[in-house]
């Protein structure tokens, strides 16, 4: 592993990083704010460490898998701890803890909080708060990648370690072509949304940051309320199309705008996905009708923003879900475990490893009746591998193992059963809120400060999908010739 490469491409994260603070520091000196300094400070050190690399070190065309998934990794810790920089120069809130939390939760996109007065930061954090979702939401070397002149073969070796495989699957590009195709469509499905937003009666620094959490799955609001500030079905619909569009797999929503493509509406996943959507939207609106809200229209209209936020790992709120009936609650936590696709912003165990399972079952209980028949597995009428079927599903089993410890190890830790599990979920899933005392009107303040750290780990597992965060720790990664055949299979292609 050669660490004078790594360091220039993580160097490359920080100034982008360094750029998202100084505009952030720029809003806080129109306003005149006290942040603007802890925001300066801030970017000084993020260029400082992220521009000796860029020039004293020769660009490298050539990087190994290994250095790839070092430098992703690598990068995604750093920038977490670069974003708790003006939190903690800031004050208030914001002991190291709180602030490493709030930093991972708004790169990772999960959207949890441990602010109880979200108001009361000046615009400049605020901005920051939500620009570090739109950076994580793309991914944080992807996001670099794409504004980077040409990078060869380790543009492309860093491509393949920041997606992971089930992402890549509709990527029919190169590098390059895959790396244009994310971008237009992130920062296009930004730009619409703010439009709507302001059309909607949004002030533009409402509009955009709230875009930037949509877009990105994250959650972030500038409002303590969240989405239930406005009081508003118009805006509350336009947030809900963006989150469906923002949960579904980004080249076949470039596919079908710029390619005249019928792949979205003949994909398996998609068409699930919408369905799942719209049956929990009913269920919800049938199960609050009466107990909560008297009118149909309300119940369809509260269970549908909440569902879909949920069900998106995006995390508004437009109203307390956490007093709603057990089924909602229960309806809620499923969604929150299983979430949007792959390809897409959106977080959880995707969609597409959802559709393998039943299928895998469909066959398994097929193979039961006929012991000798050869019954493949089938997805948008190709034949899928048994064993990326396999990886599927033992990645929903250590997905569920993991979410299960981390809840355990917070009941220990004194937080009751119901925030716990919920809590532990939403933080793995990237979701943002869960139930009881860290539902979508609560926060994570009263987590103790063990309890917290867990979470962030949750999270960050959650984003780079497990396999990257372990096999960033296995000894062979950091050997300057690391066995790369010597790897479990099922972590061979994350390196």
């Amino acid at each position: 592993m050669r660490l004078h490469v790594v360091l220039r491409y993580v160097g490359f994260v920080l100034l982008c990083n360094a750029l998202f603070l100084l505009i952030a520091a720029s809003i806080s000196a129109l306003k005149a704010e006290a942040s603007l300094f802890p925001l300066l400070y801030s970017a000084l050190v993020c260029v400082l460490f992220g521009v000796f690399p860029a020039i004293f070190v020769p660009p490298s065309k050539h990087i190994t898998n290994n250095e790839g998934l070092i430098i992703v990794v690598a990068s995604w810790l750093l920038s977490c701890f670069a974003g708790t920089l003006p939190y903690i120069l800031w004050g208030g809130e914001f002991s190291f803890t709180n602030a490493w939390f709030e930093s991972v939760s708004g790169y990772t996109t999960t959207g949890s909080t441990i602010l109880t007065n979200i108001e009361a930061l000046p615009l400049g954090l605020l901005f920051w708060r939500s620009a570090t979702h739109w950076i994580g939401g793309m991914g944080i070397i992807l996001f670099v990648l794409s504004v980077l002149p040409s990078t060869g073969i380790a543009g492309m070796v860093l491509y393949r370690s920041e997606l992971s495989p089930l992402a890549r699957e509709n990527f029919r590009y190169n590098a390059s072509s895959a790396l244009k195709t994310l971008l237009t469509v992130y920062v296009g499905l930004t730009a619409l949304e703010t439009v709507a937003l302001l059309f909607c009666g949004m002030n533009l620094f409402d509009a955009v940051t709230h875009s930037f959490a949509t877009i990105a799955t994250g959650g972030f609001s500038p409002r303590n309320a969240s989405i239930a500030f406005y009081h508003s079905p118009l805006i509350e619909s336009v947030i809900i199309f963006f989150m469906v569009l923002s949960g579904i797999h980004f080249a076949l929503l470039f596919a079908t705008v710029f390619e005249r493509s019928k792949k979205l509406w003949q994909s398996t996943v998609v068409r699930y996905y919408i369905a799942v959507l719209v049956v929990g939207a009913v269920i919800m609106t049938i199960d609050i009708h009466g107990s909560q809200f008297q009118e149909w229209s309300q119940a369809l209209r509260y269970a549908t923003f909440q569902l879909t936020s949920v069900g998106t790992s995006t995390g508004f709120a437009n109203a307390d879900s956490s007093i709603w009936p057990p089924l909602s609650q229960v309806l809620l936590l499923l969604f929150s475990l299983q979430c949007a696709c792959a390809g897409s912003t959106s977080g959880g165990i995707k969609m597409d490893r959802v559709v393998l399972l039943w299928k895998a079952l469909g066959k398994q209980i097929k193979q039961l009746q006929h012991p000798r028949a050869i019954i493949p597995v089938r997805l948008n009428g190709r034949h899928i591998q048994e064993d990326a079927v396999s990886a599927s599903v033992l990645y929903i089993a250590i997905y569920l193992f993991l979410v299960s410890i981390a809840a355990i190890l917070l009941i220990a830790l004194g937080v009751d059963p119901l925030s716990a599990f919920s809590g532990s979920a939403a933080a793995t899933g990237n979701v943002g809120p869960g139930l009881g005392t860290v539902g979508s009107v609560g926060n994570f303040s009263h987590i103790p400060t063990m309890g917290k750290w867990i979470l962030s780990l949750a999270m960050l597992l959650g984003r780079l999908e497990i396999y990257g965060l372990l096999v960033f720790f296995l000894p062979p990664i950091w050997k300057t010739k690391a066995n790369h055949q010597s790897l479990d299979p099922a972590l061979r292609e994350f390196v």
